[in-house]
């Protein structure tokens, strides 16, 4: 399919450039020292992923030990509520650990392994790229330190003490916002120090090159299966599909099996409790171009051409940025990006609880509460929504902040 000039039959071989470019966004914008450690990785990750022995270890990981194919549900009840657009969920909330977040992280740990490394480095923000890094580490025997902010260290108690378990170090940041933002700033300076001995495995499709395309190229496994698995159940491709955009990992994932299809497909970003700078994370709907933690993207900023401060519901989606593939994307027009309220997202969240048994992420519920105004406009067809991951995690904190619906 050809899509303003972009043909997609050979998107994949295209974007990103040798640089890391998705047209204008992307690139490596680091040091001398951190630029000799990312072309160490790229060289790495382009000798392995061509390797037969990285791919059938993968493969035998993600069948036996994180449990995929994940599968796909079709929510009737769910459906049945708005009318005549038949719902689907992607499961990833079934996936081991309860989220997307392992697909990359097992790979990045196995890439880590190849390489000699002894130390595993990541920032969280929900905390499931955490627990995820951390079950990587302890299936592969690696040391791993996870920097999380304050404030999202209170909200995401369990997936803290998953983290403490599974034997990783989890450093508290309390600088800023001490949010997403601050917990990558920390992860970045850990890491200029230890670059020699560690791997950072970037929780998303954001940072330098390499790390937008490998994380991509990692979670490309949800779109795949799901494509195929809709075109099992259904006969046919679905009309629209949908998931949730922070730095955009599970967005990516997803739209990576349908970007060649005549599919509608929907990036949603949190607009939190509005459109004021400050009360949102919708950098692609409300940012500008920008350069942040080694990658131009597009992203939110102050008045003094600084990240903003940003707030979401979701800790996994309160980031001033996005990945540079989204925001390619988003100028080309192939992905529409629009966003949803805390609001609507709580709704979400105890609705499709109590229609069909599913507790979703806050994260995912963005996804689902787009899904449900976009049923009401289409009026019939369908929709496949990532369900990125389940909302474990979240409950001590909705009870609290919302109490029950």
């Amino acid at each position: 399919m050809n899509y303003n000039g972009i043909d997609f039959d050979t998107y994949f071989k295209n974007y990103p450039d040798e640089n890391g470019y998705f047209g204008k966004y992307g690139g490596a914008y680091i040091d001398e020292n951190l630029k000799k450690a990312m072309e160490e990785i790229t060289e790495a990750y382009r000798t392995i992923c061509k390797s037969s022995k990285f791919i059938s270890e993968l493969r035998r990981i993600r069948k036996e030990f994180q449990g995929r194919p994940t599968p796909i549900s079709y929510l009737e009840r769910f459906s049945g509520s708005l009318g005549n657009v038949h719902i689907y969920v992607k499961r990833e909330d079934l996936n081991h650990t309860g989220a997307h977040k392992l697909n990359h992280c097992m790979g990045e740990a196995l890439l880590a392994k190849y390489m000699g490394k002894k130390k595993v480095i990541a920032e969280t923000g929900a905390g499931q790229h955490g627990v995820a890094l951390a079950t990587a580490a302890a299936y592969f025997g690696l040391e791993c330190d996870i920097y999380m902010g304050a404030v999202d260290i209170k909200k995401q108690a369990p997936n803290v003490a998953r983290m403490k378990i599974l034997g990783a170090n989890v450093v508290e940041v309390t600088d800023g916002l001490a949010t997403l933002k601050e917990a990558v700033d920390g992860a970045f300076m850990a890491y200029t120090k230890e670059y020699k001995d560690a791997i950072y495995c970037i929780g998303s499709v954001v940072g330098p090159h390499p790390f937008p395309m490998m994380v991509r190229d990692f979670q490309s496994v949800v779109g795949i299966e799901a494509r195929e698995q809709f075109m099992d159940m259904t006969g046919e491709l679905p009309d629209a599909v949908v998931a949730c955009v922070g730095g955009g990992s599970n967005a990516m994932g997803m739209f990576a099996g349908f970007l060649n299809d005549p599919v509608e497909i929907y990036g949603v970003e949190p607009l939190g409790r509005g459109e004021k700078l400050g009360d949102h994370a919708a950098s692609l709907t409300y940012g500008t171009e920008g350069t942040m933690h080694g990658f131009n993207s597009i992203m939110l900023k102050d008045e003094n051409g600084d990240p903003a401060p940003v707030y979401s519901v979701a800790s996994g989606l309160d980031y001033p940025s996005s990945g540079p593939e989204h925001a390619f994307l988003h100028d080309l027009g192939r992905v529409k990006y629009d966003v949803v309220s805390d609001d609507e997202t709580i709704d979400a969240f105890f609705k499709l609880s109590r229609l069909e048994g599913i507790i979703p992420a806050i994260e995912s519920s963005h996804a689902v509460a787009y899904a449900m105004k976009l049923a009401k406009k289409m009026g019939n067809g369908s929709i496949l929504v990532n369900l990125s991951g389940r909302g474990d995690k979240d409950m001590d904190y909705i009870i609290e902040k919302y109490g029950i619906r």
